[in-house]
């Protein structure tokens, strides 16, 4: 288990601190384990090598660096970046001009009728601000309809099609009753489309059961049953459904240089994204956070195998409840500072835009 930041904080003096939070931010810069010499040009106070090489053997002992093999140099272990993020990390807001793009960007595809089409270009949008993959999970919600009807496929069955309010088109197959007329099946589609359109499918379904007898009268026997089939067979769309994941700069994360065992590990996790294995996680990890969440490494068992970090960030609907989570995978040493603001502020454009569809 991960020591708490107070815990080193209190056991290293100002001096320790100040290499060590170089030494990360040097890191994550080149990426290349930073050697004593470099620090100890680095420091506004003059320290020889030897002096810093006394601080980076205390930082080991620590657990917060280690060598690399292959480097005489010091790199931030998984636990060190997580004392980093925490207790050091500044963060600042987003840049003026990445503000203006991120917005207009968003704000350009709100107009386009799909709501699967605005989280697309937000993880393409991601992508490039970041270097590295764009990630959004978004909760299936309950479709809110504005159009329904039965199609009649042959004497036993009919299609149920459902348009969305978000432009979205849904198809169900559901069994008609024996003997049930086309001016019955029309009579279905009617009194369905007048209970259930501008509502969601789990709204539509109260409505019917709180429907006076009288009401339900209207309806001769197969007619009725063929409704409360119609509503039944729909249950499957509501928020009980697998996400949607939708990930853009896969070939960010890959490079020519890597090993092909990281490669292996790189791709296993873009497997385990598209399986949404752990996403129903990450999504009740997002529903508790209060902003911005960083896991890094093996953290999060999503991103363990891979060694990645991911920034990630909740978005919200009109009624501030949370409906997915967007973000940024990168190597573990992403740009914390820069990439932290630029995931919160598209995750309140986003909440905007989802609060103007409803």
């Amino acid at each position: 288990m991960s020591r708490a930041p107070e815990d080193f904080l209190a056991v290293l003096n100002t001096r320790s601190q100040d290499i060590f939070k170089r030494l990360v931010e040097r890191y994550i810069e080149t990426g290349v384990p930073v050697g004593s010499r470099d620090l100890s040009r680095m420091l506004s106070v003059g320290l020889s090598p030897a002096s810093v090489r006394n601080v980076m053997a205390d930082l080991e002992d620590l657990g917060l660096i280690a060598a690399p093999h292959t480097s005489a140099g010091r790199a931030p272990t998984q636990e060190g970046l997580r004392f980093f993020v925490d207790a050091m990390l500044e963060v600042g807001a987003v840049d003026e001009r990445e503000r203006q793009t991120i917005a207009k960007q968003i704000e350009g595809q709100s107009g386009q009728g799909k709501v699967e089409d605005l989280l697309t270009e937000a993880s393409q949008l991601l992508s490039g601000l970041s270097h590295g993959a764009g990630v959004v999970i978004a909760q299936k919600s309950d479709l809110v309809l504005k159009h329904i009807e039965f199609v009649r496929l042959d004497a036993q069955s009919a299609m149920v099609v459902l348009v969305g309010q978000d432009g979205s088109v849904e198809n169900r197959v559901v069994t008609l009753p024996p003997g049930l007329t086309s001016s019955a099946l029309t009579q279905a589609s009617n009194y369905l489309a007048h209970l259930a359109v501008g509502r969601t499918l789990s709204e539509a379904r109260l409505a019917l059961q709180s429907q006076r007898a009288e009401q339900l009268a209207e309806l001769d026997d197969l007619t009725r049953k063929l409704v409360e089939a119609g509503l039944a067979t729909l249950s499957g769309s509501g928020p009980a459904s697998p996400p949607t994941v939708i990930v853009r700069g896969r070939a960010n994360l890959l490079n020519d240089t890597m090993a092909s065992e990281e490669l292996s590990r790189v791709r296993q996790l873009f497997d385990e994204l598209e399986s949404a294995d752990g996403l129903i996680e990450l999504l009740g990890d997002a529903e508790k956070a209060q902003g911005v969440k960083i896991f890094i490494g093996s953290e999060n068992k999503l991103f363990a195998l891979s060694g990645s970090s991911v920034i990630l960030s909740p978005y919200k609907d009109a009624n501030e409840k949370v409906i997915g989570v967007l973000g940024v995978i990168g190597p573990t040493r992403l740009n914390y500072a820069r990439i932290v603001p630029v995931v919160d502020y598209t995750a309140h454009i986003i909440s905007q835009m989802m609060a103007r569809k409803k």
